[in-house]
């Protein structure tokens, strides 16, 4: 069956090095059925030189699923795209937003906010390789000292006259020297008056707003402003508050959410499936350390399993295990 990804993307998950890998979108799908999944940033050389295909590796399960890549070479993303369309994913996005060095260097993430004009080129190519797979773009309102509230419309319109019709826009600039990659998480200042009036200004376009977004309540406040809501880090270090009854709350699904204890239950599969394969316990709970946040014995639950999930011979057991002894 055919994923509509932009249906799904009124809440999406947003793509985080090191964490939104395929054990943390099987985690997250677990609690809700709709929302759309990204992959952490895959670039496009290491799939189209280094043949590093299982980075784009995904189950069945995880639909509705879109992958990020990363990179400036038309042709090279062009294949990457071709090779994730093969793979199966609902949506294709490139990532215009990443601070770090490595991808400054790589000439690709957020410094291409300086060239939209090869943006556009590079998105052309990724259409032209998805076929009716949809192409998107994540980026920032600017960088460094660019003015925000002239760069982004126009950066906008450049994509939407390259065939673009769905964006995710981080709410923040991003400062390529003088800050870290964690410090452009939180230091440039959240702007989302600027992205409300995106929406205002480019109708025909659908737009998520990205950063800061930390609770339910927020995201029902700016879905009344946007088309959709991609959350970060608060669906990761407290997935149930973000994602738990988000499929009512957010798409009207009338069907009862799982409860902590079920969607702790639920992953028994997967992590079997996991450790048959050859995997570690850890290498899936460390994604479900924030399942109980906020609820009584949350910290006994994240000791359980970071101290001994590591541990050989360590299975869902454990799990089990730590559910009862989380409430002593």
């Amino acid at each position: 069956m055919k994923i509509n990804a932009q249906t799904a993307s009124r809440l999406s998950v947003a793509p985080m090095m090191d964490w939104t890998d395929r054990n943390c979108r099987v985690f997250h799908r677990v609690m809700s059925r709709h929302a759309l999944l990204y992959t952490e940033m895959v670039t496009a050389p290491a799939l189209v030189r280094g043949g590093a295909r299982h980075l784009i590796a995904f189950h069945a399960a995880e639909h509705p699923v879109a992958v990020q890549l990363g990179g400036s070479d038309l042709a090279e993303l062009a294949t990457a795209t071709a090779m994730c369309v093969d793979e199966g994913y609902d949506e294709v996005n490139l990532n215009v937003g990443c601070p770090s060095d490595r991808v400054q260097s790589g000439a690709f993430g957020a410094v291409l906010m300086k060239s939209p004009d090869l943006v556009a080129a590079c998105v052309t190519a990724m259409q032209e390789a998805a076929g009716d797979v949809p192409v998107t773009v994540k980026c920032r309102i600017g960088v460094d000292d660019q003015d925000a509230h002239a760069v982004l419309p126009d950066f906008i319109a450049t994509m939407r006259d390259a065939g673009i019709t769905r964006m995710q826009i981080h709410a923040r600039k991003a400062w390529l020297e003088g800050l870290s990659p964690k410090q452009n998480r939180d230091v440039p200042s959240l702007d989302y008056d600027l992205v409300h009036a995106m929406k205002v200004r480019f109708p025909d376009m659908h737009l998520s707003i990205n950063g800061g977004i930390a609770t339910m309540a927020q995201v029902k406040e700016e879905l009344a402003h946007m088309d959709g809501v991609m959350v970060g880090r608060a669906a990761y270090h407290t997935p149930y508050d973000i994602l738990g009854n988000a499929d009512a709350e957010v798409f009207g699904d009338p069907r009862p959410p799982l409860s902590r204890e079920e969607v702790a239950l639920a992953m028994e599969d997967h992590i079997g499936r996991h450790i048959a394969a050859g995997g570690k316990l850890a290498q899936v709970t460390r994604h479900m350390l924030g399942l109980f946040s906020g609820q009584p014995g949350a910290r006994r639950w994240k000791r359980i399993l970071s101290e001994r999930g590591h541990k050989e011979g360590a299975d869902f057991a454990l799990v089990r295990e730590a559910l009862p002894l989380r409430e002593m």
